[in-house]
């Protein structure tokens, strides 16, 4: 059986390689079918194919390096979603996101998050009190009765949030964009929107109600809100 295994691959030889007379199946012997690697590396470096002695220096590492490069972009596809609460501020430099991820309940508090991305994320009944979320993207997501005591949402974009009993006491949202997101029962206590993008009918119904001042800014709601009356 082992013999007509070995006729069968020198055939098979003598058929793709029939315009390579430096290797014969003489000089490859049986070495050929026991190392694989010895006997394309032979075949490639002959000068039937024009790649020359070089390729015995360079080309194992070149094709490593495109075995290489093709797994990168393979992990590279997938979605970087990791667990909460594993991560700290010596990791802000990751590329984790949250889109579309189920994060119902769960305690980001004091977390850094900034840049991160939530877009369409379930966030109800999350904790982000006292959270980084500086120039993160929270656009659609649903942060119903989410604690967001404290939070920093600087420069993030928060628009078309649907965030019914969430509490935004103490928070900044010092050039945030707040474009379609409404405020109804929503806690705004000392929550400061300096700069921020709102729509006029929500920042009117803010100005009805702010009240307080940042803890940390030292900045009063309706003075954020430049409320007139």
């Amino acid at each position: 059986m082992t013999g007509l295994k070995n006729l069968g691959f020198r055939a098979a030889i003598k058929r793709i390689s029939p315009d390579h007379p430096g290797i014969s199946l003489a000089q490859l012997g049986d070495r050929a079918i026991l190392k694989p690697m010895a006997f394309f590396e032979r075949w490639l470096g002959g000068d039937g194919l024009g790649l020359g002695s070089g390729w015995r220096q360079h080309g194992w590492r070149l094709l490593i390096a495109l075995l290489l490069a093709g797994l990168w972009m393979l992990l590279a596809a997938q979605p970087a979603i990791a667990e909460p609460g594993l991560f700290g501020a010596e990791e802000s430099g990751d590329t984790v996101n949250y889109n579309n991820a189920n994060l119902n309940g769960q305690d980001f508090s004091h977390a850094n998050l900034r840049g991160k991305t939530f877009v369409a994320a379930e966030m109800r009944g999350i904790d982000l009190s006292g959270a980084d979320l500086s120039n993160a993207m929270l656009t659609k997501g649903v942060l119903l009765d989410a604690n967001l005591r404290g939070a920093n949402l600087s420069g993030a974009l928060v628009d078309r949030v649907f965030w019914v009993g969430a509490d935004l006491t103490d928070a900044i949202l010092e050039g945030a964009t707040l474009a379609r997101t409404s405020f109804e029962q929503v806690t705004i206590d000392g929550a400061d929107f300096t700069d921020a993008i709102l729509d006029r009918y929500e920042l009117a119904k803010l100005c009805q109600r702010a009240t307080g001042i940042n803890s940390i800014t030292g900045v009063a709601t309706r003075d954020s809100l430049g409320c007139r009356f």
